[in-house]
């Protein structure tokens, strides 16, 4: 192995102890270097070095030789964490150095041996691997684990370890279920999430392209009154909404029994208007605004009302601030990743 070059520097010190793997061979190591790398082994080590002219010698058992020669190479190496070389060089062995470092109390190689498993993760190994961060409580690899098991579960279900959880341990088949279970309720609570977010992001469109129709000053000209010239305004719905007050105009229907969906959806974004108007009442030109104003001081909204105006008024800022030539960085990411959410939805 490539890592060997890292016991370089300890070969002019003779060796003072030997690590004993499970094939029978040794490797010679200083007990000093050892002890102060992990406190298992520092414990191992005053147990095995009790008595006199006694040969200090430490099993590492139940992993190849290849995995404990490159565990005490690491620590040797007292670095905090592994280069690219290292890592290649260790290969497959990072789960086994998984254990060794949980076994032996080495934080910062657990963590990197994590890290390595984590990046080689496949679907055939998901099972296994799950199991091994739970056993060796490695919460980074066991979500890890979980997110492809749900990503992936055709291939998972193909997998040996699948198969043999199926048949021998009934418990980790069950957490594995469960785990699947919660992320598809998880991505369907973050589906209607983003379908409320895209939603008001199209209703403070709504709001914004009103105010765009109604110029708030009495003296001012309606825009977008050429109906067949385009909105000069980004994102404006104006031309929607004029046809949508046309039809609300001539429409016979919205007083009949039953009514109009297409005139009852004008009411209510008039409503919601009125809701979010700053405007004083004889400077809001948009129809209806002084009435549904006036009867919503008369009653209380409901909750339900009152916490879609302000996540609409929060869309409706955040687009308006978004608009601005000069924007702030922190509200232009914020604005982009609203607007991937419900690119994502669409």
């Amino acid at each position: 192995m490539t890592i060997c070059a890292g016991f370089d520097s300890y070969r002019a010190s003779p060796a003072d102890m030997r690590v004993v793997t499970s094939d029978g061979q040794s490797i010679a190591a200083h007990s000093y270097i050892l002890a102060s790398a992990s406190p298992v082994l520092e414990r191992m080590i005053d147990r095995a070095q009790r008595g006199w002219g006694a040969e200090c010698t430490i099993p590492v058992l139940g992993v190849s030789f290849d995995a404990v020669h490159a565990f005490i190479h690491f620590l040797y190496s007292s670095k905090s964490k592994v280069v690219p070389a290292e890592e290649e060089a260790v290969g497959a062995n990072w789960t086994q150095l998984l254990a060794l470092a949980h076994a032996y109390r080495v934080g910062w190689l657990k963590r990197a041996a994590e890290a390595a498993v984590s990046a080689r993760l496949t679907p055939e190994r998901a099972v296994d691997m799950l199991k091994l961060a739970r056993l060796c409580d490695a919460p980074r690899l066991y979500m890890r684990c979980a997110r492809l098991a749900a990503k992936e579960f055709a291939a998972v279900e193909q997998s040996d370890g699948w198969r043999f959880a199926r048949r021998h341990d009934a418990a980790l088949e069950l957490e594995l279920l469960t785990l699947l279970e919660d992320a598809d309720q998880r991505n369907e609570r973050w589906a209607r999430e983003r379908a409320a977010q895209e939603a008001c992001r199209q209703l403070g469109q709504a709001m914004a392209s009103l105010e765009h129709i109604f110029p708030g000053e009495s003296g001012a000209k309606a825009a977008c009154a050429d109906a067949d010239a385009p909105c000069a305004r980004a994102g404006c719905t104006c031309r929607g909404l004029q046809v949508l007050m046309r039809h609300f105009a001539t429409c016979a229907r919205k007083m009949a029994p039953g009514g109009c969906a297409r005139c009852k959806r004008m009411l209510q974004l008039f409503r919601l208007h009125a809701s979010v108007c700053d405007r004083p009442d004889r400077a809001c030109r948009v129809p209806l605004c002084s009435h549904f104003k006036a009867k919503s001081q008369m009653g209380k909204a409901d909750k339900t009302w009152r916490l879609l105006v302000k996540k609409v008024t929060r869309a409706k800022v955040m687009s308006s601030m978004a608009e601005r030539k000069v924007v702030p960085e922190v509200v232009a990411e914020s604005w982009a990743r609203y607007n991937r959410r419900g690119a994502k939805l669409r």
